[in-house]
């Protein structure tokens, strides 16, 4: 393009993160010829929400913390997209994740667009009664930006079932009727959908199985290793482990625990439940982040925060396949490198998109106050993101691409195709 995008920023936008996102859309945009006016379209945001969150903490002094609300698009529907509580939430990294949301909607076949929303704050020092508080803060200031038809939060890092029942409360009491299609992700007994909360886990997990068929790799014994041990990465472990993979290195922000043997997940699962950290488990021996990420492994899973995997480290990976459970994890430098090496990647837009599509059945379930079994959401879970995953890999054979690009191509193509059906107003 003849403007350079950040020219059209304010500079709290730019951001590593959100250059990433940014440069992924622009080549691809460039591979599909997308006309010139749509590219200048979806690359900002459609909206851009910064609130102040005030909040009188336990000793009486009151704080104020940023939050975020971000619309990238809602071309195909309203949008969609987690709720992050932080010590790095920014209004970049937020745009960025908002528009990785929108592609993943898209590819997934789900009537949403793209948002993302965040706190920054460090909820580990803060108590139960603070994040509360916050929260229902948080979800005041930006309440007239979300609802079943405009915007539906949902958890991601720091945010849980708990978070969300607070923010459909808050909401709730606001509009003066219980509205359980403002957020998903929450509680069961309030609206919830079965599965939600070990969704992405199995998403990833999913698209490991085809991958693996397609390659034709059995997977008994294979190595895996995993970056990150919250929710999605100790789903993912519990789901391989139980499968027969040996999952020989986890780790969480403190470090990390590897046994060449494999680890026993479920004792490990009870020692971080205990709580204790990672890297004190009796199971395996101590190792760091950056050190789990190269180790000789099968399958290499970052399930942490974006940008891990860089171009300093890109040519010491040493894994078959990689799957992006996190959201961002490989910078474009990187997956050159990645891609040079032969590495089959699972994308991030692919990967973890599990997630988002329970959260769309539990949407679902309670516009009609239907709701179904925990076997149903399996199924229907199942059957979307094999369809996906296939419908990626036959793009990138083709085309002779690598499966980012036919990923991104098939979800901008249709966010294209909708916004030139739908023209522009005035």
């Amino acid at each position: 393009m003849d403007v350079n995008p950040e020219q059209r920023l304010l500079p709290e936008y730019v951001t590593p993160t959100y250059r990433m996102a940014v440069e992924q859309f622009e080549a691809v945009a460039e591979r599909l010829s997308l006309d010139p006016n749509l590219r200048e379209r979806l690359v900002v945001p459609r909206r851009a929400l910064i609130v102040a969150v005030p909040v009188r903490m336990d000793d009486g002094h009151v704080q104020v913390f940023n939050g975020y609300r971000v619309h990238h698009d809602n071309t195909l529907g309203p949008s969609k997209g987690g709720l992050r509580f932080h010590p790095d939430v920014n209004l970049g990294e937020v745009s960025a994740l908002a528009m990785w949301m929108t592609w993943k909607c898209a590819l997934m076949g789900l009537p949403f667009g793209g948002a993302k929303g965040g706190v920054r704050c460090d909820p580990v020092r803060m108590s139960r009664n603070e994040i509360q508080k916050m929260t229902r803060r948080y979800t005041s200031e930006i309440a007239p930006f979300i609802g079943p038809e405009v915007d539906i939060p949902a958890p991601d890092i720091g945010t849980n079932a708990q978070t969300m029942a607070w923010m459909m409360d808050t909401y709730s009491h606001l509009k003066g009727h219980a509205v359980p299609g403002v957020v998903t992700g929450k509680p069961t007994l309030i609206g919830g959908s079965a599965g939600r909360v070990e969704a992405t886990g199995r998403g990833v997990v999913y698209c490991i199985m085809e991958a693996l068929r397609y390659l034709k790799r059995p997977h008994g014994g294979l190595r895996v290793a995993i970056q990150g041990f919250g929710n999605v990465g100790a789903n993912v472990a519990r789901f391989l482990h139980e499968e027969g993979f040996r999952v020989i290195a986890v780790s969480d922000v403190h470090g990390g625990t590897y046994n060449a043997n494999g680890l026993d997940i479920p004792a490990l699962a009870r020692h971080v439940a205990a709580p204790e950290i990672v890297g004190t488990f009796k199971g395996g021996e101590p190792i760091g982040n950056d050190a789990l990420l190269t180790l000789p492994c099968d399958l290499l899973i970052p399930a942490a925060l974006s940008g891990q995997i860089t171009e300093e480290n890109a040519r010491r990976i040493s894994c078959a396949i990689l799957a992006e459970a996190a959201n961002g994890p490989t910078t474009p430098a990187a997956d050159r490198i990645l891609r040079e090496r032969g590495i089959f990647i699972i994308p991030d837009v692919l990967a973890n998109a599990g997630g988002v599509v329970v959260s769309y059945f539990e949407w679902v379930q309670d516009l009609q106050h239907f709701f179904w079994k925990e076997q149903e959401i399996y199924e229907k879970l199942r059957q979307i993101m094999g369809e996906a995953f296939m419908a990626v890999l036959s793009l990138s054979l083709s085309e002779a691409i690598e499966m980012r690009t036919a990923a991104l191509m098939l979800a901008i193509r249709k966010i294209s195709d909708a916004k030139l059906a739908r023209g522009l107003f005035p």
